[in-house]
């Protein structure tokens, strides 16, 4: 099954990206965001928000076919 995976603000670089660029991954049932990350060598502490078709999800949400995963580090600012 495939999802879509966007990365944002440094995060696409682990991948290949551009920020924000498509990237359509085959997963395996039962496949969750945080095996995602381990996927691609993502450091879990360098996400703070998992967004799957617009709403936030836990890292050990299991992922369906066709849903759209955003992922986005910290973000600081003064």
């Amino acid at each position: 099954m495939q999802v879509e995976l966007r990365a944002y603000t440094g995060l696409e670089k682990f991948f290949g990206a551009r920020h924000g660029e498509k990237l359509m991954v085959d997963i395996d049932a039962n496949t969750t965001i945080s095996d995602v990350l381990k996927r691609y060598g993502i450091p879990p502490a360098q996400v703070s928000a998992a967004l799957v078709d617009g709403r936030h999800r836990a890292l050990d949400y299991c992922l369906q076919p066709g849903e759209r995963v955003a992922l986005f580090p910290p973000v600081g600012g003064g």
